[in-house]
């Protein structure tokens, strides 16, 4: 489990590109038959890939969490994005096909990944969040999430965003989850930008083509910078900081939330004039 500590944005302004994609950019989240897990200290969110080829894959609690087992204090969203998939919970099985997802309460103490087909792994891309309470696991498929229609051709940002973690499709403790999908030909996500103090974020971008990126723009309204994204790699968005994006051609993105509230709706809206 690697660690990432909490950044100033008085300090994140003077941030190198190199520095700032060691801090924000998360990278090979999908290694065979391994399991990937970002710690940050930004509201102690946990993000990770995991992908079993040829052997199944037990999620463990270490040091860096001083629990006897992942979810003791813990919750856990999961999405799968590659081949069809098996998750284990305390010996119950949940089938997971790719864009189907799953919702793990605290304190379940055993959980199991595995692919149904080596040749065709799956990909289950994870975020989890400290929990106080337990609440029951469910398995969301896309056809379940809560769809929400934003953008606009004309904007080049048309998209629909699924909610599978949230309070229209399941009860959790802190933990938001969804992915977004743009229409063909569009390619701006969440402009107009926003930020919004009581929670943070984590963009996982998938479904880019080869040889194309994704401009993830972070930062302070008016102080704001860029990483350059590829396929399968994930930003970690701090409370103080934008969060937006435009590629050189159609993905897909995976958002984790955690913080004060599950409000989808609170945002604090930053005018284009304002931008910088």
């Amino acid at each position: 489990m690697e660690i990432r500590n909490g950044v100033h944005p008085e300090d994140a302004k003077h941030y190198t590109t190199e520095k700032m994609r060691k801090e924000f950019l998360v990278q090979g989240l999908f290694q065979k038959d391994e399991i990937k897990l970002v710690y940050s200290h930004i509201d102690r969110i946990i993000t990770g890939g995991i992908k079993p080829v040829s052997k199944k894959l037990k999620l463990e609690a270490g040091k860096e969490i001083g629990a006897e087992y992942f979810l003791a204090r813990r919750e856990m969203g999961v999405i799968n994005i590659g081949g069809a998939g098996t998750i284990e919970v305390d010996g119950e099985k949940y089938d997971l096909n790719s864009r189907d997802g799953i919702y793990v309460g605290m304190g379940n103490k055993e959980i199991v990944f595995s692919s149904a087909d080596s040749k065709k792994p799956a990909k289950f891309y994870l975020n989890s969040a400290p929990a106080h309470k337990k609440y029951p696991n469910k398995k969301i498929n896309i056809k379940d999430a809560k769809p929400q229609e934003a953008g606009a051709e004309e904007n080049s940002n048309k998209r629909t965003i699924y909610k599978y973690l949230h309070p229209d499709v399941l009860d959790t403790c802190q933990l938001l989850m969804g992915m977004t999908l743009l229409e063909p030909q569009n390619v701006w996500n969440t402009m107009p930008c926003h930020t919004h103090d009581r929670r943070m974020e984590v963009y996982f971008y998938f479904d880019i083509e080869d040889d194309n990126v994704v401009w993830h723009l972070t930062g302070e309204p008016d102080e704001t910078r860029h990483l350059v994204v590829r396929n399968e790699e994930a930003v970690i968005s701090p409370s103080y900081s934008i969060h937006s994006g435009v590629g050189t051609g159609n993905y897909t993105f995976i958002w984790g939330m955690v913080g004060e509230n599950q409000t989808f709706s609170d945002m604090d809206h930053v005018a284009m004039a304002d931008l910088k």
